[in-house]
């Protein structure tokens, strides 16, 4: 018999980081367990935020797919800014390059909604735009 789905999340933590709290609480899994899976999954990945579904069933047992870190991130960590501009349009918080570009949309390339890497960049671009980050070399609609 097919064990029954009680519950599926999205949830992110820090790479070897997770520990038992609220948010696991939650899902009625055996948290000590999904903690010690996490973070061993996740040992290249140190410093960086990995999102995750988690797929709880009745039985308290629980599947889980790693993401990768989030595109805005990235661009933030590119760009070596903290924040966001507060307005985007009137401000720029940054600059990445084109081959900083190239490698976020390589990297993000499972997770996203592409067909090919020009697709793929062209969805990150939109990402660092609504961030207030330039890309230098890159005018929109073009890539090399």
């Amino acid at each position: 018999m097919a064990k029954k789905v009680t519950r599926i999340a999205k949830l992110e933590f820090m790479a070897m980081q997770a520990k038992p709290g609220a948010e696991l609480a939650s899902l009625g899994i055996n948290m000590p367990e999904f903690t010690k899976q996490f973070n061993d999954a996740t040992k290249e990945r140190a410093g960086d935020v990995v999102p995750v579904i988690i797929t709880a069933y009745d039985d308290k047992s629980f599947d889980f797919v790693l993401k990768t870190t989030p595109a805005a991130i990235m661009i933030k960590k590119a760009a070596k800014i903290n924040k966001a501009a507060h307005n985007p349009g009137k401000e720029t918080a940054g600059t990445i390059t084109v081959d900083d570009l190239r490698s976020i949309a390589e990297y993000k390339m499972p997770d996203l909604n592409a067909n090919d890497i020009e697709a793929a960049m062209k969805i990150v671009a939109g990402t660092a735009k609504n961030m207030g980050v330039k890309i230098e070399g890159y005018t929109e609609g073009e890539t090399k």
